[in-house]
C-alpha cells in the first residue's frame, strides 16, 4: 500500500471515530486524554477506552446500541485491564439489547460480561450511568456496579413494562428513573447526561482507585453549623466537611440514610438509622457499608432507632432475614467502624449498628441518648407491673416509669460504667471527636478466620 494512501486511510477512519465518540466519554474524560481502545472493532455498539479524569486514570465503555459477542469481548479487554492496572471502570448505557440473531452467543456475550464486572466487584470501583435504556440482561450488568446513576430519560428494567402490562400489571412509572430510585436500583438520579457525568466525577474523587489504594485525601472547609437534634440528614451534613455530602440512594427506605462524604479531608461512608428499621433499610445500610468494607472506607453511623419494626408481617415480608445479613455485614467488616448514640438505641439494632461487643471500633453516646434492650415504655411494664396495677391513671405512671428508667438504667452515663460505650461527648464535640478516631484507626489490621466468605451474603 501506498504510505500516503494509508496515511489518507488512517486519518480518515479516526475521524469518523472520533464523530462517532459518544458526548458522555468526552466529557468524561480530562481534555486529549480520552484514547479509545479496539476502534475498528464492532464500533457500531460498545466504546471503549481509557483517560484521565482529574488527572487519575479511568476506564469507561459506553454501550449504543445493540450488543453482541465481539461487544462482550471488547468489554472484557477493559474490565481485565481495570484489573491489571487497579483502575475504577465507568459504564454508560443507552442499548435496547442484544444481536437476538445469535441465539445462544448473545447469552454467552452477557454471561463473560457479567462474569466479568462481577471477578472485579470490590476490587475496583464500578460505576454504571443509564443515559437511555437499559434492559434485561444489560440492567443486570449496571445494577452490578457500586453505584448506579441514571438520568430523568433513562429506562431500566429486566421485564419490559409494556410485557407486564399485557399481563394485567399495573406498575406506575415501570422502568423509569421515579420507579428504580424507589426500589434502589438505582443511587442517584439526575436531570441529564451533563448532570449524570459531573456526578460520575465526583464520586472518582471521593472513592480510592482500587481495594489496595488509600481513600483520597482532599482540602476541606469546616461544617458551617453545629450538630443538633433532629433529623439524622441534618446532623450528618453538619458533621462532615462543608459541601461534600453526597447522599445515595434518598428515596429508597427512608429510615436508612446512606451518603459519601468527606471527614476532615478523607472519605467517609455515613449511615443514619432513624425511626424503625424495615428489611428495605437493612439491605440498604447492609450493602452500603459492604462497598465501603470493601475499599477500606470508614463507616460513620449516626443511631437513633427504635430498632427494627416489631410486626409479623414485617418478618414474613423479609425484615428478619435482612437484620441478619445487617448484623453479618457490619460484624465482618474490618473497615473502621465508628458510632454515635445521637438519640434512641434499642435491642438487636443497638447490638448491630454500634455495639462494641458486635465489632465497633469506637462507639460514642450524647448525654440525653437511651440505650436499651427495649423501649423504656416496654421496660416499664416488664420492670414495675405491680407499680402499675394499682395506680389511678396507668398511662400516666407508665410514663413516668419509663422517663426514670430512660434517665437511669438506660442512661449512657450507667451504660458507660460498664465500659460498654468509650465517651460521653456533646453534640458540639462530635465532629472533633471522629476526627480524632479516624487518625487513631488509620492504620487498623485485621487478620480474619481462613475462609472465603460468611454464608449470609449481602
Amino acid at each position: 500500500m501506498n504510505p500516503e494512501n494509508g496515511m489518507k486511510r488512517l486519518q480518515d477512519l479516526r475521524a469518523a471515530q472520533s464523530a462517532k465518540a459518544p458526548n458522555v466519554l468526552t466529557q468524561l474524560f480530562d481534555p486529549d486524554s480520552f484514547t479509545e481502545l479496539d476502534g475498528y472493532t464492532a464500533n457500531d455498539g460498545v466504546v471503549i477506552g481509557y483517560g484521565y479524569v482529574e488527572g487519575c486514570p479511568v476506564y469507561a465503555f459506553a454501550q449504543t446500541g445493540p450488543v453482541g459477542m465481539l461487544h462482550a469481548k471488547k468489554l472484557g479487554k477493559i474490565y481485565q485491564m481495570a484489573q491489571t492496572n487497579g483502575c475504577p471502570v465507568i459504564g454508560f448505557y443507552n442499548s435496547n439489547g442484544g444481536y437476538i440473531s445469535e441465539g445462544y452467543e448473545l447469552l454467552a456475550a452477557y454471561g463473560e460480561m457479567l462474569h466479568a464486572a462481577n471477578r472485579l466487584s470490590g476490587v475496583v470501583p464500578q460505576i454504571s450511568v443509564v443515559t437511555g435504556t437499559c434492559a434485561g440482561s444489560a440492567a443486570v450488568l449496571a445494577a452490578s456496579a457500586d453505584i448506579v446513576i441514571m438520568t430523568e430519560k433513562g429506562e431500566l428494567f429486566m421485564t419490559p413494562p409494556f410485557t407486564a402490562a399485557a399481563k394485567g400489571e399495573k406498575v406506575p412509572d415501570a422502568g423509569t428513573a421515579t420507579a428504580a430510585a424507589k426500589s434502589g436500583a438505582v443511587h442517584l438520579t439526575v436531570a441529564d447526561d451533563q448532570a449524570a457525568v459531573e456526578k460520575a466525577k465526583q464520586l472518582l474523587c471521593l472513592l480510592p482507585t482500587n481495594n489496595l489504594a488509600p481513600a483520597p485525601i482532599c482540602e476541606f472547609s469546616d461544617a458551617t453549623a453545629a450538630p443538633a437534634s433532629g433529623d439524622v440528614a441534618d446532623i450528618a451534613a453538619s458533621l462532615a466537611d462543608s459541601g461534600s455530602v453526597l447522599v445515595l440512594q434518598e428515596e429508597y427506605a427512608p429510615a436508612a440514610y446512606t451518603a459519601l462524604a468527606t471527614l476532615g479531608g478523607q472519605t467517609v461512608g455515613l449511615i443514619g438509622a432513624q425511626g424503625e428499621l424495615d428489611g428495605d433499610a437493612a439491605a440498604k445500610i447492609a450493602r452500603f457499608v459492604s462497598f465501603l468494607d470493601a475499599f477500606n472506607l470508614a463507616a460513620v453511623t449516626l443511631v437513633d432507632t427504635e430498632g427494627f419494626v416489631p410486626s409479623a408481617a414485617a418478618e414474613a415480608a423479609g425484615s428478619l432475614r435482612e437484620a441478619a445479613r445487617l448484623a453479618h455485614v457490619y460484624a465482618e467488616a474490618t473497615c473502621p467502624k465508628l458510632a454515635v448514640l445521637i438519640g434512641r438505641a434499642y435491642g438487636t439494632a443497638f447490638i448491630t449498628l454500634a455495639g462494641k461487643n458486635a465489632g465497633a471500633d469506637m462507639t460514642f453516646a450524647w448525654p440525653d441518648a437511651v440505650i436499651s434492650a427495649l423501649p423504656p415504655i416496654t421496660a416499664a411494664e416488664f420492670l414495675h407491673h405491680d407499680q402499675l396495677a394499682g395506680a389511678e391513671n396507668v398511662a400516666a405512671k407508665r410514663q413516668e416509669l419509663a422517663d426514670t428508667y430512660a434517665a437511669t438504667e438506660a442512661s449512657p452515663f450507667t451504660v458507660a460504667e460498664g465500659g460498654y460505650i468509650d465517651d460521653i461527648i456533646t453534640p458540639e464535640e462530635t465532629r472533633g471527636a471522629l476526627i480524632r478516631a479516624l487518625d487513631l484507626l488509620s492504620g487498623k489490621r485485621v487478620t480474619g478466620l481462613p475462609k472465603k466468605h460468611g454464608s449470609i451474603y449481602c
